[in-house]
């Protein structure tokens, strides 16, 4: 039987009876994130969408060409380290449990390679967020807790096939790893129309890629970082499926994941055995009830400063955000721009910093509250 509980930690103290708060689907600086997602996120925010909005008619006017932000993208700030303790920290402080922590980058699964080369990160699971291409849009699904043996062998394949996917690349590679008993396999916000494909076709390809691969999936992703009408949705998702629900924070800033799962096991594969078994406790934290639109601009700002001690040595914003130009060549902006800025850089850098003010950050959570009854 199927069942999955959800817990909200400013309703209740739910954790009792538990031992472990495990954080699943997280991201370091070894993610590549899009930056479109500047025009999908600040879409409806007041004065930063109408500045945005000129400066594209402004681009439009001066090349002639939509500007396609699809060909940049930027890093996350955390270290895999900076990154675990981080996740760590919020479950051993504020719930006091056990933690349990699997970062997740794109299509890349350095990040726990590299933790279990510390004396103290022999039991971090190696995962993946993996993207497969399906029809006109593509699916992420997060593959946790990979054999360490095997790791880096399958997610060469994991890369060659979403380069060249086909339908039988993709089956083999899924039954092979949703037959490791410990690894756990979950389709990542799936309502989430990523692809801009249009909801009606959003939804056929999420019915066809259940139809096709959903043998191979544990559960269903409810994100930390997607509105709660769209985790609805999800879980309609995965009650049609018969598949159990599961927490993914989604986190890429500073802020820790919005809600996690509770247990009682003690090893991530004997979470996984339980989420398998079709047994799930998630709880969401206190910071989920805030604006989501004001948690992403918040971010957003965290992204935009210095950071004197990353890890990669790229301490200014714009070492830590890339593009490819018209040739295929790929430069960060410090490489492209030195330090003068476009004019809409830094029109965008101007807004930015306004979210630092007290008054416009008050206001701003006044225009984007929204009532939300939390019920699935």
């Amino acid at each position: 039987m199927k069942t999955s509980g959800v817990h909200f930690l400013w309703q209740n103290h739910a954790t009792a009876g538990f031992r472990t708060g495990v954080s699943l689907h997280s991201h370091t600086l070894l993610s590549r994130e899009s930056l479109d997602f500047i025009q999908r996120t600040t879409k409806g925010v007041p004065w930063l969408s109408g500045a945005i909005r000129r400066q594209e008619n402004r681009y439009r006017r001066l090349k002639g060409q939509e500007l396609d932000l699809r060909r940049g993208w930027w890093t996350p700030p955390l270290s895999p380290r900076q990154a675990w303790d981080l996740e760590a920290g919020q479950i051993e402080t504020k719930l006091q449990l056990h933690a349990l922590v699997s970062l997740s980058d794109h299509d890349d699964i350095e990040a726990g390679m590299q933790l279990r080369v510390l004396s103290d990160g022999q039991d971090v699971p190696v995962s993946v967020e993996w993207t497969i291409p399906f029809g006109r849009t593509f699916f992420h699904i997060g593959v946790h807790n990979l054999p360490v043996e095997n790791a880096a062998q399958v997610m060469r394949e994991m890369k060659e096939t979403t380069a060249r996917p086909t339908p039988e690349r993709i089956e083999a590679l899924l039954d092979w790893v949703s037959g490791n008993a410990g690894t756990l396999v979950v389709f990542n916000h799936p309502a989430w129309d990523e692809s801009h494909v249009g909801p009606h076709l959003h939804r056929e390809h999420v019915e066809g890629f259940l139809a096709q691969y959903g043998r191979f999936l544990h559960a269903v992703e409810l994100n930390g970082l997607r509105p709660w009408k769209e985790n609805r949705v999800a879980a309609a998702i995965g009650a049609a499926a018969g598949l159990p629900l599961v927490s993914g924070g989604d986190r890429h800033g500073r802020e820790p994941n919005a809600n996690l799962n509770l247990t009682k096991a003690a090893t991530f594969s004997e979470f996984a055995e339980e989420i398998r078994r079709g047994h799930s406790e998630m709880l969401f934290m206190p910071h989920y009830q805030e604006s989501l639109k004001m948690r992403i601009l918040e971010g957003m700002h965290d992204i935009l400063q210095d950071d004197p001690g990353h890890a990669m040595g790229w301490t200014r914003w714009h070492d830590r955000v890339f593009y490819q130009t018209d040739n295929g060549d790929v430069k960060s902006l410090a490489q492209l721009w030195g330090g003068k800025f476009p004019s809409v850089v830094n029109q965008f850098l101007g807004l930015m910093n306004l979210v630092k003010s007290r008054r416009v950050r008050s206001a701003l959570r006044m225009a984007l509250s929204e009532s939300t009854d939390f019920v699935l």
